[in-house]
C-alpha cells in the first residue's frame, strides 16, 4: 500500500468515527418525550366528543356555590358553537352578552376529563387571548378523581391566566392545601407579554415527580418544587386533565369591573398537545 492509499484509508476512517461519535451523542440527547395525545383542529363543528367534554351551567348547584366559586358572571353552555366551535383550523371559545338562564352571559369550559387524564409529561398549547375588562381566560388543570378530596385538597395547576385589567401579564400559578389564594399563600410566576392579544403563544407545562415548570414559548416562568412532605404541599401524584374556558367578572376578572363592549370576546386555540415518557419516572 502506497502512502497516499494508506493516507486515504486514515481520512476515510477518521470521518467515520466523526460520523458514528456525531450520530451516538444526537441519539443520547434525543427527545424523552413522545406525543400520546392531541388535537390539532383539523375538523369543522363542535370540538372532538371523544376528547371533550363541557363543564355546564352557572354552578349555583355545586359546594362552592354560584359563580364557580369566584363568583364569576357567566353560564357556561355545553354543543353551543356560539360558545365552542373549530372552524379553519381552530378551536374558538366566545363569550357574549346574552339572558341565559339566571346569567346575562354565555360561555363555554372545555375539559378532557375521562378522556385525557395524566400523570406527569410535557403539554403545549398555542393560543391568542381576548382583551376586555372583566374577561378572564385560562388554561389549566385539576385533579381527575380528587384522590385528596376536593379543591385545593387534590391540587389545581394553572398553565396560564390572564386577566383583562392586567391585559399584558401572563400567570402561572399553583393552588395546593398549603398554598393556594383564597389564604393568600398560592405561589406563581408572570410574565409581561406585549403581544399577547395579537399573536398566539404557546402556553406550556413541564411535569415529574419532583416538579413543575410553566413556559411560554419555551420560556419558564415559575416553577413549583416537591417538598416532599405530603399532598397539602405536593398533591401533583395523580392524574390531571386539562381544561380551557373563559369567564367573565368575578372576584379576580372582575376585580376593577367590567365592560360588557368588550364582547363578544374569544380565545383562539391553535393546537393542544401532551407528551409523555415512555417511563414517566
Amino acid at each position: 500500500m502506497d502512502k497516499n492509499t494508506s493516507y486515504l484509508s486514515f481520512v476515510i476512517m477518521l470521518l467515520f468515527v466523526c460520523s458514528l461519535g456525531f450520530y451516538l451523542s444526537s441519539s443520547a440527547k434525543e427527545d424523552p418525550y413522545k406525543l400520546v395525545w392531541s388535537d390539532e383542529f383539523d375538523y369543522e363543528g363542535l370540538p372532538n366528543p371523544d376528547k371533550w367534554s363541557y363543564d355546564v351551567g352557572d354552578a349555583c348547584d355545586k359546594p362552592a356555590g354560584c359563580g364557580w366559586g369566584n363568583h364569576e358572571l357567566q353560564y357556561y353552555t355545553e354543543n353551543q358553537e356560539k360558545n365552542a366551535r373549530v372552524h379553519d383550523g381552530h378551536l374558538t371559545i366566545e363569550v357574549h352578552k346574552e339572558d341565559i338562564a339566571n346569567s346575562k352571559y354565555s360561555s363555554a369550559r372545555l375539559l378532557t376529563k375521562g378522556k385525557g387524564d395524566w400523570l406527569y409529561g410535557k403539554f403545549e398549547i398555542k393560543a391568542k387571548l381576548p382583551p376586555g375588562k372583566g374577561i378572564w381566560s385560562a388554561i389549566w388543570m385539576l385533579s381527575s378523581e380528587d384522590k385528596y378530596n376536593g379543591w385545593p385538597h387534590s391540587g389545581e395547576i394553572d398553565i396560564m391566566e390572564n386577566v383583562g385589567y392586567e391585559p399584558h401579564i401572563i400567570h402561572g400559578t399553583a393552588h395546593t392545601l398549603d398554598y393556594h389564594h383564597s389564604i393568600g399563600t398560592h405561589k406563581s410566576g408572570k410574565l409581561f407579554l406585549p403581544d399577547v392579544h395579537d399573536t398566539f403563544h404557546v402556553y406550556g407545562l413541564q411535569w415529574d415527580e419532583n416538579q413543575y415548570t410553566v413556559f411560554i414559548d419555551e420560556r419558564p416562568i415559575f416553577t413549583f418544587y416537591n417538598e416532599s412532605q405530603d399532598f397539602k404541599s405536593w398533591p401533583f401524584d395523580q392524574k390531571f386533565h386539562l381544561i380551557l374556558n373563559i369567564a367573565f367578572g368575578g372576584d379576580w376578572g372582575g376585580k376593577e369591573g367590567i365592560d360588557d363592549n368588550a364582547l363578544p370576546a374569544k380565545m383562539v386555540v391553535d393546537y393542544v398537545r401532551v407528551y409523555q415518557k415512555s417511563d414517566p419516572r
